[in-house]
């Protein structure tokens, strides 16, 4: 059976099964938002470093939750929008690919494009680990200019709509890289501020005027966008936190955000 087999294990995060379960026990022990997202902003670094920020997302949706995740993230080495339809592996198991959601999404399929791209893979083990029934939709973006992320939002709600899924959004990004704290922390809520109202105009305005190197702006707009057709009106900022937090340098840094849509 063809699988898109763990490319970062060991690397962004455990590999071992035993120590990956018990890292994510102490991510989720906190707790969270019980507010029933329909979407997240989740970011993609090594778990040491935004394990703890991407836990307090996922807590923002029912553990008991079995539907479709689609897992949106960006594309590191500059392919073109593609899916995914084969399942994934985790060490802690299998997820499998929600296929007949795929197929109503209406993109292309590019099963080379994903083998290494850590974006999607890191979002992977939360999933399985918090929601054992779910399925996933991966798509990772190329580009992410505001009318590409409409499409692929408009895209999404459609799919929904064909197959009557329950779906949930991941917008899988990390904020600013390699600047101060200060200017990350000043720069990354001042480009978050607009997604309160789910403004993702605004976002894009404020993203180019500060250039945050955010990573993922384009799939946090078409989450946004999709999320609006589901009935959601709110963004809320959960957490915030940079790199310096874990090592102490905060001359260089990179921001992680978790945001639930509401």
């Amino acid at each position: 059976m063809n699988m898109r087999a763990c490319a970062v294990a060991g690397m962004f995060y455990p590999r071992e099964p035993n120590h990956l379960e018990q890292l994510l026990t102490r991510f989720f022990a906190s707790g969270g938002d019980p507010v029933d997202a329909k979407g997240i902003v989740a970011p993609h670094a090594g778990y040491i470093y935004s394990g703890e920020v991407a836990a307090r997302a996922y807590a923002a949706i029912p553990e008991d939750f079995p539907g479709t995740f689609v897992v949106i993230g960006p594309s590191h080495r500059g392919y073109m929008t593609a899916g995914s339809q084969v399942p994934w592996e985790t060490p802690l198991g299998v997820i499998d690919t929600d296929t007949a959601f795929m197929e109503a999404l209406d993109i292309e399929t590019d099963e080379f494009s994903h083998e290494s791209e850590h974006s999607l893979e890191v979002q992977m083990p939360f999933i399985k680990f918090r929601f054992p029934r779910a399925r996933i939709a991966p798509v990772m973006m190329g580009e992410q200019d505001e009318p590409g992320a409409a499409l692929l939002g408009n895209k999404i709600a459609s799919a929904i709509k064909a197959t009557k899924r329950d779906v949930r959004i991941v917008a899988s990004s990390d904020f600013s890289h390699y600047v101060s704290e200060t200017l990350a922390r000043e720069n990354d809520l001042y480009a978050i501020e607009p997604l309160q109202s789910l403004d993702t105009g605004e976002f894009y305005r404020r993203i180019e005027e500060r250039k945050v190197s955010a990573c993922g702006y384009g799939p946090i707009a078409a989450m946004v966008a999709a999320c609006r057709t589901m009935g959601a009106n709110e963004g809320r900022l959960l957490t915030y936190t940079t790199s310096g937090d874990v090592t102490g340098d905060r001359s260089e840094v990179v921001g992680y955000a978790a945001i639930a849509v509401i």
